[in-house]
């Protein structure tokens, strides 16, 4: 069974999500613009709501079967439990090919690729918080996982997110082509199983 532990840092603490987290996931979402601005306030809540019940039933239903572990982690600090920021993995389809180092081709078919995200509170950021995270869960995957290759993407313009990518070891390439507008900077680490 692929099961991912709470994992600890020196100064952080990732763990699965409870539905105690709420309010700390919604304001997270609120303060960095990851929600939806048609919504109303309650929609927004209600849609956080949700995503956190998924996330957690998630957990279960992918040990139950021996699935690699997706889906979002709470970042809080290891000593007082204070809400940090959120990370995860996803399993997402990507066009792989279209990056220089894989060849750039155009419209390039998908593939299955595991990929990482980080969000920290803003009055948080530049303290380190979310490359040490990020880390955290890269080395539990080539640990507990044994994956190969762990991705991340942004925006061209998203520097910030492609230092934290620099910072955790990844090589970050640029897609030329403009499609999928989700897939600019991709930040790539592969396991040295030497």
């Amino acid at each position: 069974m692929i099961e991912l532990p709470i994992l600890e840092t020196e100064r952080l603490r990732i763990r699965p999500f409870k539905l105690d987290d709420l309010d700390n996931i919604h304001n997270l979402n609120v303060q960095i613009g990851w929600v939806d601005k048609s919504e109303t306030p309650v929609e927004q809540l209600e849609h956080r709501r949700r995503y956190l019940e998924w996330n957690i039933e998630n957990y279960w239903a992918l040990t139950d079967l021996q699935q690699r572990p997706t889906g979002d982690r709470l970042i809080e600090l290891k000593g007082s439990g204070e809400f940090v920021g959120a990370c995860g993995i996803a399993s997402l389809w990507l066009p792989m090919p279209q990056l220089p180092s894989f060849g750039g081709q155009e419209n390039s078919r998908m593939q299955a690729e595991v990929t990482l995200m980080w969000a920290v509170l803003p009055e948080l950021w530049g303290n380190g918080y979310a490359p040490e995270a990020a880390r955290a869960l890269i080395d539990a995957l080539f640990k507990e996982a044994r994956l190969q290759r762990v991705l991340a993407t942004t925006e061209h313009e998203n520097f910030a997110s492609q230092r934290v990518m620099e910072k955790i070891g990844m090589r970050v390439e640029k897609n030329p082509f403009s499609e999928p507008f989700w897939f600019q900077a991709v930040g790539i680490i592969e396991a040295d199983w030497g």
